[in-house]
């Protein structure tokens, strides 16, 4: 028997062991962030998610994750998904039915409005900004692209949100949803070991963050900044924000350019 949704964290529905039911749909716990996939491979999660922080949460019940099979909505014997493009072309294209029948299932288990997104490359840039937004939301709908893309007629009916993790193409929305993920979980309360971390990471605040070292203070006739080991905390800030701001110049001009236009202000050195 084929299982339509899959679930992991605190709550597992599996189509062997429970009721006619709750083998239909597996419900957004409520209070519980969720992240609701839609693929074609649903046995791709959690993957890395299920892995160190992140993984230990979801077995928690911090964070839950449900899998949505398109192949389940698919059509004939052989549960087609997709057809060549109108006007030609080459590669497929996932059928506007399949993908709406999905993502009404997706809708139905909602306790709240989540945020609905298509991965594709030609979407907005993936951002720590939209990490913290998703964070803040009750989870995520995400629908995984295969191929030559999805109808646009999904996209426009249900207003899915287009975000890409690069400017670059992928087989298939799967390792852009994790790494999405990823980033958005670990801003949740209580994912961190230290949560004062996040707040001086990099893109935190627009920047880049400040290089790290640690033991053994000698390496290879490299050592640690002296004063990284002189114990003066005010000097040490000092010296990390400089150094966040030379590494964001050096190595992401765009970004230092928003920085300083956010701050109203101009580079002193030109």
């Amino acid at each position: 028997m084929t299982q339509q949704s899959k679930s992991h964290g605190r709550k597992s529905i599996s189509a062997n062991s429970q009721p006619r039911a709750l083998m239909t749909q597996s419900p957004q716990l409520a209070g519980v962030w969720t992240a609701q996939i839609l693929t074609l491979f649903p046995e791709a999660f959690p993957g890395v998610l299920g892995e160190s922080l992140t993984g230990r949460a979801l077995k928690d019940g911090k964070w839950a994750l449900d899998t949505i099979d398109l192949r389940l909505f698919g059509e004939g014997k052989h549960r087609n998904v997709d057809d060549t493009p109108a006007g030609g072309g080459a590669g497929m294209v996932l059928k506007p039915n399949v993908a709406g029948a999905a993502l009404d299932r997706a809708l139905a288990q909602q306790k709240t409005p989540l945020p609905m997104v298509c991965l594709s490359p030609r979407g907005m840039p993936f951002t720590q900004a939209k990490a913290r937004a998703w964070a803040n939301a009750g989870g995520v709908t995400m629908l995984c692209g295969r191929v030559e893309g999805i109808d646009q007629r999904v996209i426009d009916h249900y207003q899915l949100e287009e975000i890409s993790l690069g400017d670059f193409v992928l087989t298939g929305g799967e390792i852009a949803a994790q790494a999405m993920i990823d980033a958005t979980v670990r801003l949740l309360p209580d994912i961190l070991g230290n949560e004062a971390s996040i707040a001086e990471e990099s893109h935190m605040a627009g920047l880049l963050e400040h290089p790290h070292y640690t033991r053994p203070a000698l390496w290879n006739g490299r050592s640690i900044p002296d004063v990284l080991q002189s114990g003066h905390h005010i000097n040490i800030a000092k010296w990390r924000q400089e150094m966040s701001h030379k590494v964001t110049k050096e190595k992401r001009p765009d970004l230092w350019a928003a920085f300083q236009n956010a701050l109203g202000e101009k580079d002193p050195k030109g």
